[in-house]
């Protein structure tokens, strides 16, 4: 049974239909015990590079569209695409929930992972 992709802040309650629960931020949740998290995995490496990361918070409001276009971009490289090709293929048994400590999980750069999982 496909199970597919959710998106959620790692501070909801995890609940029995997240499934495999996979932190994709590259800094711990401020404020959150690795017991409380109940995640499964911590993909640092698929969530926007330092740099992107630190490009895009110094201007949020002017920077979304191109910020989307070059998280794409990082997402293009082989070693993510391995990374996108395991998350399809773990959704296709089960709910695979990504989580993030971002406050609007759903206008996040989860969004734009989401959207390449869906496209593959």
């Amino acid at each position: 049974m496909a199970g597919g992709f959710r998106l959620k802040r790692i501070y909801e309650d995890p609940a029995r239909q997240d499934g495999v629960r996979i932190l994709v931020d590259r800094l711990w949740p401020r404020g959150m015990s690795k017991e409380r998290a109940e995640i499964d995995a911590w993909d640092k490496e698929l969530a926007p590079s330092t740099d992107l990361r630190k490009w895009f918070h110094a201007d949020k409001d002017g920077r979304s569209r191109e910020f989307s276009e070059r998280y794409r971009a990082e997402l293009q490289a082989d070693e993510q695409q391995e990374r996108l090709e395991a998350l399809r293929s773990k959704a296709s048994k089960s709910t695979v929930t990504l989580l993030t400590g971002t406050a609007d999980a759903e206008h996040s750069y989860l969004s734009v992972l989401l959207e390449e999982l869906e496209q593959g």
